[in-house]
């Protein structure tokens, strides 16, 4: 659920094709496409709160001399909207990004390492801590409340500010000049974003009942149907819902889809199939319904291990979490909820009965959805319990409950409880580690 704080009105999300910068497919600059640069890509990072522009990878016509760059070779400029924060008119306005690594590659991506590989790509990474250059924006405002979806034009903008060379021969020196320093010349990207580890996931669409579930899947790397994998449901905010128009931004509006495909975020290097639905925001029972059926054509139709099927959600997916732990709990082994909307009794008695563990944070001061909610979701799950003989010790270990102080938020949204809780990796070791009898 994303509630921007002051309404955009709709006619401001209509400006993105003017406001956004240049479209992809021109390396030209104001002199022109004759100072070798060939291509400009982009090169995204989904972090804790959602994707930035986190490198871009600048195309040479000839393999480039690596001893000759530094981290003052080029500058980059981007975007300073935050669709959390700003209004879409900071769309445009542009700060610098700090550079961190200049590297060469022979493909336009990162390398982990930051060392240089012989190619023509010029690879320029980018301080995460930046404030600038996140790809996610206001998609549409139907109501006071407003959908996102991923840029399709980004203004990230790069400036080439010495000489570079190719490789030299067997003499001496620094090897051709590929092209020469344009310090007046800001370029904008040309080809489309490498989206990492979003371009990795697979879209599908579930109908049934006249009702559509468009949906993303990731299988891991080196995916063997002989095998059982516990498998992880996203379920997202209220804005990463299916709009028409902002397919697959539930991936890349926040990091819980895409962490845990990273140890770095899980704590482990165990294999997880990541499945992401993006709801249409039509009601907690409606989607629920939908839901529980795509996860029994999902199940059946991949080497998942039933036994370990869990569930995590942002805000307005906790409604679908609640309702659909109520109505199959059979299929869950576990749940992580939130900055999520409140219990009913009726769903906690359902998910008592079946001794279905929670894990539930939120923000102590939540803007959105008052704090409240989540302290009484914890005591009405553990009255549920109580009721069935559970001991105080044995209700709070199967409800779990986390609150956050605002110094818990690296970015202040304190809606946004998935931030510190997706930086516990504690708490998502402890999912991973929930199992049915």
């Amino acid at each position: 659920m994303r509630l921007r704080k002051g309404l955009i009105p709709l006619a401001a999300t209509l400006v993105l094709a003017g406001a956004s910068g240049t479209a992809y497919g021109s390396a030209s600059g104001s002199r022109g496409a004759t100072d070798g640069i060939r291509s400009i890509t982009p090169i995204t990072t989904v972090y804790t709160y959602g994707q930035k522009v986190s490198a871009v990878a600048i195309e040479y016509g000839a393999t480039v001399n690596p001893r000759t760059l530094d981290t003052a070779t080029f500058s980059v400029t981007d975007t300073i909207y935050n669709f959390r924060f700003n209004p879409i008119e900071d769309l445009p306005k542009l700060a610098d990004r700090t550079v961190t690594h200049t590297y060469t590659n022979g493909t336009p991506g990162t390398r982990a390492d930051h060392r240089s590989a012989p190619g023509r790509y010029v690879i320029v990474e980018l301080d995460p801590a930046d404030t600038g250059g996140s790809t996610v924006i206001v998609s549409k405002c139907p109501t006071f409340l407003c959908t996102v979806k991923v840029n399709p034009e980004l203004p990230t903008r790069v400036v080439q500010r010495k000489d570079v060379h190719g490789q030299p021969g067997r003499g001496a020196g620094k090897g051709p000049v590929l092209a020469r320093a344009t310090p007046r010349d800001s370029r904008p990207v040309t080809e489309k974003p490498v989206n990492q580890l979003v371009d990795e996931f697979t879209y599908g669409s579930f109908l049934s009942g006249g009702m559509v579930l468009p949906y993303h899947y990731h299988l891991p790397k080196n995916y063997q149907p002989g095998r059982k994998y516990p498998l992880m449901v996203v379920l997202p905010g209220h804005g990463m819902g299916w709009d028409g128009d902002n397919l697959g931004v539930q991936l890349a509006a926040d990091i819980p889809a895409t962490a845990w495909l990273q140890p770095r975020w899980t704590g482990t290097a165990e294999d997880v199939i990541v499945l992401a639905p993006q709801h249409q925001r039509v009601g907690g029972a409606a989607e629920a319904d939908l839901l529980v059926k795509l996860l029994d054509q999902f199940v059946g139709q991949f080497a998942v291990d039933t036994r370990r099927v869990y569930a995590t959600t942002v805000s307005y997916g906790s409604q679908l979490l609640w309702e659909a732990f109520a109505k199959r709990p059979d299929l869950f082994a576990g749940g992580l909820v939130t900055g999520g909307f409140p219990v009913n009794a009726t769903q906690a008695t359902a998910i008592a009965a079946a001794e279905v563990p929670v894990w539930i944070t939120h923000g102590e001061h939540d803007h959105l959805l008052n704090v409240s909610g989540a302290r009484n979701s914890t005591a009405v799950l553990r009255q549920a319990y109580a009721a069935r003989g559970k001991t105080p010790e044995q209700a709070a270990d199967l409800v779990r409950y986390t609150e956050y102080a605002d110094a818990a938020f690296s970015l202040p949204d304190y809606h946004a409880a998935f931030g510190p809780t997706y930086e516990d990796a504690s708490i998502l070791r402890w999912l991973l580690g929930r199992s049915k009898p």
